[in-house]
């Protein structure tokens, strides 16, 4: 009996546990979409239906071989908005092709 309660108890905190829905930069203004991104240092932002990105405030939000690159998405206000930074592995070329 104790372990049937136990199974239904994680049931039921599995269930509840629910996944928020990132933001969708189309339904943001810019200054909305850029505030988020500098308020939480990094977070996954919806660009589209079915696109999403990770988007960070400064490098220090990267892992150690990858490098920042400027970011722009779609808000509601301005099709480029310019949000902060996605985080790019390094592209050596040892080659020189």
């Amino acid at each position: 009996m104790r372990k049937i309660i136990c199974v239904l108890a994680l049931l039921v905190a599995a269930s509840s546990v629910q996944a928020q829905p990132r933001p969708l930069t189309p339904n943001l203004t810019c200054n909305q979409a850029r505030n988020l991104v500098l308020s939480r240092g990094q977070i996954v932002l919806g660009t589209g239906t079915y696109t999403y990105d990770r988007y960070v405030s400064d490098g220090r939000f990267c892992l150690r071989n990858e490098m920042i690159e400027p970011a722009f998405v779609p808000t509601r206000d301005t099709p480029h908005c310019p949000v902060g930074y996605t985080c790019r592995e390094f592209e050596l070329d040892f080659f020189g092709d």
